[in-house]
């Protein structure tokens, strides 16, 4: 195999909260090569997701943290470029948790699965039809279980996963209200993802015109935030509200433990059930999720917005811009 030249962005200091730019560095070296029952796959778009902070950073985590000196763990899309396995051919496309390289060699025990709908870019297997697309639906469907003509809100409602619920929601006939940052991003809920009610939590009157849109109370809420947000939504719980808890983007640091109101009190008056998921959890069941996403996607019916970042050197600042709100859509970056 001739010789290829790869690139990595390696996680370089322990960042104490959000990462940020001098957290990482890039490194440059040969492209791995192959050995029996390996593939090595060329990557074409890396994820940027929340959770990458909790990777980065030393605390407790379902996963332990990134190694200093390690390339950043990340899901990437690629395509088999060279193969000595025999489940894989050369120039089939795979999305897994390759980390941010451009070459990486892989077994196949961390390949998510193989990209068949080669109709659609390549680049949704990892948004609408990856672990977004997959987080949206299973907390969704599975935890908040929400009827027809019940109340869901969606915090990060204008995100990569929030966007997902908000039309998932509005498939399976329930009305929605999303929760978003700004009011460029409160309308593209409403104009783009058909929230039938989009509001600004930075705007003054956000509390008082949460509770004018949910005079009876709220049904199901997909928390993506935890923080003064949820505080406020926990207020309104209807009887028998279910609440999905996705992530705590609105909290940057766990030591010390934060402190807030005790919802324990309104949990128990609403008989609200409370419950936390990781989408690991439902791999089994990722066939009938995909089918399902893929259908929408093509009919129409789920909309998504992609955010693409140019090139490796992008990688540094990019979980950072994720946690400032400054993207529009999935964040992605392009490898070459």
């Amino acid at each position: 195999m001739n010789r290829l030249e790869n690139r990595s962005v390696v996680l370089a200091a322990r960042p104490k909260g959000v990462p940020q730019p001098e957290h990482f560095a890039i490194v440059e070296d040969d492209a791995p090569a192959p050995g029996v029952g390996q593939i090595l796959i060329r990557a074409l778009f890396w994820s940027v997701d929340p959770a990458m902070r909790g990777w980065a950073n030393d605390a407790p985590n379902y996963l332990p943290p990134v190694a200093i000196g390690a390339p950043m763990r990340a899901f990437s899309v690629g395509e088999v470029v060279a193969s000595l396995h025999p489940d894989y051919r050369e120039g089939e496309i795979v999305t897994g948790m390759f980390g941010w390289r451009r070459y990486a060699i892989s077994d196949g025990s961390d390949v998510e699965r193989k990209v068949t709908e080669m109709d659609l870019s390549p680049s949704l297997a990892l948004g609408v039809l990856g672990l977004n697309g997959l987080t949206a639906y299973f907390g969704l469907l599975d935890v908040c279980a929400p009827k027809a003509g019940e109340t869901v809100v969606v915090s990060t409602a204008a995100g990569s996963v929030g966007s997902a619920v908000g039309q998932i929601a509005k498939i399976r006939g329930s009305r929605t209200v999303g929760i978003a940052g700004g009011p460029e991003k409160a309308a593209l809920c409403r104009e783009r993802f058909g929230f039938d009610i989009a509001l600004d939590y930075r705007a003054a009157d956000f509390a008082e015109a949460f509770a004018a849109e949910t005079p009876e109370g709220i049904d199901c809420y997909f928390d993506n935030t935890c923080g003064p947000i949820s505080d406020l939504v926990m207020t309104r719980l209807a009887k028998g509200a279910r609440i999905a808890i996705c992530g705590t983007a609105a909290l940057t640091d766990w030591s010390p433990i934060p402190l807030g109101p005790r919802i324990h009190r309104q949990l128990l008056v609403a008989r609200a059930r409370m419950q936390g998921f990781v989408i690991f959890d439902y791999r089994e069941r990722y066939p009938e999720a995909l089918s399902a996403l893929a259908g929408w996607v093509r009919e129409g019916r789920l909309a998504h917005e992609e955010h693409i970042l140019e090139g490796a050197a992008a990688a540094a600042g990019s979980i950072a811009m994720l946690y400032s709100g400054a993207n529009r859509g999935k964040l992605l970056i392009r490898v070459d």
